[in-house]
C-alpha cells in the first residue's frame, strides 16, 4: 500500500541584515529605487540605511516607532514617522556607487539586536570598499564597546551618532529604562559617547536630542553648553507622536517653543551666547534674550538667513549639510518643523511669527 508523501512548503529565507537593509523613503527616491517627489524640489544626497531583523529592535522606547511592544510586524513599522522599504544590500550599494556624484553623506542606523554589530561591520566594510562618500553610524550603545568602536573607525567610518534622545537622566529612565521590555541604561549611553569622542575626535560625534519628551528648555540649554564644551555636536529632533506607541497621545512641542530652542541652540553654538543672557520662567521655558550684543541682535533680526531652522545632520565632505532627513519631525502635510534646505523669504516671515520674536526680545 502506498502512502502519499506529505506536502512540504518551502521556507522562505529571512530578509534580514546584512543581506537586506531598509532605506528611508527619501533615500529610496534619491537612488531611483522608488518613485515619488517632494512638495518642494531640492537637492537630496543624504542616504539613510536601517538594519532589518524579523524580530526587530529589542529595545522598547516609549516614543519610538520601532519599539519592541508596538503592535504590528517589524517590517511594517515606521521610524521617525517615515516609511523604510526593504532592499537587497548589494543592490543598494550598487545604486549608491552609480549615483555617488550626487551623494553628500551616508548613514547606517543600528538597532538593539544581538547581530547588529557584526552586520554593521560587514555592511560598513562593503560600503567603504566601494564608495568615498563620508559614512556615519547611528549606533546602538548596548551592542558596542570601545574595541568595537575602534574597529568601525579602522574600516573608514567618519562619524558616530548616538540617539540619546532623552537629555536628562530622569526623562531617559521614564521613556527608555522603566519600560516593559527595554531597560536601556543612561550610564551605558554616556560610556559609548565618551569612548566615541576619544576615538573619533572633536566634532566627529553627535548626540540626537528630542524636544518634547518631558524635559525643560533650561535642561536642553544646559545640554547644549555641555556638549559644546566637549566638542560634541547636538542634533535636534522634534517629538512627533508615533501611532500605537505608548506616547501616541503625548502632545508634540508647541511651535513657539520649538523655534526658540532651535534659535538659542544656534546662538550658543555659532555666536557663543552667554548663558546669563537667556531668560527662563519658573517652569524652565525660554521667555527672552536679555541684553544681546549688537552682533547677536543682528543675527536675530536676520534670523541668520534661516540656518538655525534647517535640519541638523552630519555634514558633507566640504562641510555643507550632508544629511537632511526630510519629514523626520513632521508629516509631509504639515508646515516644516525643520527645513532640508534654506528657508525662503516667506518661510522666514512665518518663522518670525512662530518665534513671537518681539516678545522674545522685550
Amino acid at each position: 500500500m502506498e502512502f502519499p508523501l506529505p506536502t512540504i512548503t518551502p521556507v522562505e529565507p529571512k530578509k534580514e541584515s546584512p543581506k537586506y537593509i531598509r532605506l528611508s523613503a527619501a533615500s529610496a527616491m534619491a537612488l531611483r529605487l522608488q518613485s515619488g517627489r517632494f512638495a518642494r524640489e531640492f537637492e537630496f544626497g543624504g542616504i539613510n540605511l536601517l538594519l532589518n531583523y524579523d524580530n526587530g529592535c529589542l529595545s522598547d522606547c516609549a516614543y519610538c516607532g520601532l519599539a519592541r511592544t508596538r503592535p504590528g510586524d517589524y517590517e511594517d513599522k515606521s521610524f521617525i514617522r517615515v516609511d523604510w522599504p526593504l532592499y537587497e544590500t548589494d543592490l543598494v550599494i550598487d545604486r549608491m556607487a552609480q549615483y555617488e556624484d550626487k551623494l553628500t553623506r551616508l548613514c547606517i542606523s543600528m538597532v538593539t539586536h544581538g547581530s547588529a554589530y557584526k552586520d554593521t561591520y560587514e555592511i560598513t566594510e562593503k560600503i567603504t570598499r566601494s564608495l568615498k562618500t563620508p559614512l556615519s553610524l547611528l549606533v546602538a550603545p548596548p551592542t558596542l564597546n570601545r574595541e568595537r568602536l575602534q574597529a568601525l573607525k579602522d574600516l573608514g567610518t567618519d562619524m558616530i551618532g548616538v540617539g540619546l534622545d532623552a537629555i536628562t537622566e530622569k526623562t531617559f529612565f521614564d521613556t527608555r529604562t522603566n519600560v516593559p521590555q527595554g531597560g536601556l541604561k543612561w550610564e551605558n549611553y554616556w560610556d559609548i559617547i565618551n569612548y566615541s569622542r576619544e576615538i573619533y575626535g572633536p566634532w566627529k560625534v553627535n548626540i540626537h536630542t528630542v524636544v518634547g519628551l518631558g524635559e525643560t528648555d533650561r535642561e536642553l540649554v544646559d545640554m547644549f553648553y555641555s556638549l559644546k564644551e566637549k566638542q560634541i555636536l547636538a542634533y535636534l529632533f522634534c517629538f512627533n507622536p508615533e501611532p500605537d506607541s505608548r506616547m501616541a497621545s503625548f502632545p508634540k512641542s508647541k511651535i513657539t517653543r520649538w523655534r526658540r530652542v532651535q534659535l538659542v541652540k544656534h546662538l550658543i553654538e555659532e555666536y557663543h551666547l552667554d548663558r546669563r543672557n537667556i531668560r527662563f520662567d519658573e517652569e524652565g521655558n525660554i521667555t527672552g534674550l536679555k541684553d544681546p550684543t549688537s552682533g547677536i541682535n543682528k543675527v536675530l533680526k536676520s534670523l541668520d538667513g534661516g540656518v538655525p531652522f534647517m535640519t541638523n545632520g552630519c555634514p558633507g565632505e566640504s562641510g555643507e549639510p550632508g544629511c537632511t532627513r526630510p519629514y523626520g519631525s513632521y508629516r509631509p502635510s504639515d508646515s516644516y518643523r525643520d527645513f532640508p534646505f534654506l528657508p525662503a523669504t516667506d518661510d522666514l516671515t512665518l518663522i518670525r511669527q512662530e518665534l513671537e520674536l518681539e516678545k522674545l526680545l522685550t
